[in-house]
């Protein structure tokens, strides 16, 4: 089965939903509420100078 096929046949399947709705998922669980600070905490971690440089 070349590449094409088997993407054509992932594409027709009930797959393609899936993975959509995983997509769909991910993205609301990284825009729940309470996550705002866990982003930014996580985005100011370049800006952290735990230790002086010489």
């Amino acid at each position: 089965m070349d590449t094409y096929s088997l993407l054509r046949q992932i594409a027709d399947s009930w797959v393609l939903l899936v993975m959509f709705l995983f997509f769909l998922g991910v993205i609301v669980w990284v825009l729940r509420p309470g996550s705002s600070k866990l982003h930014e905490d996580i985005a100011n971690i370049p800006l952290r100078n735990d230790s002086p440089r010489e």
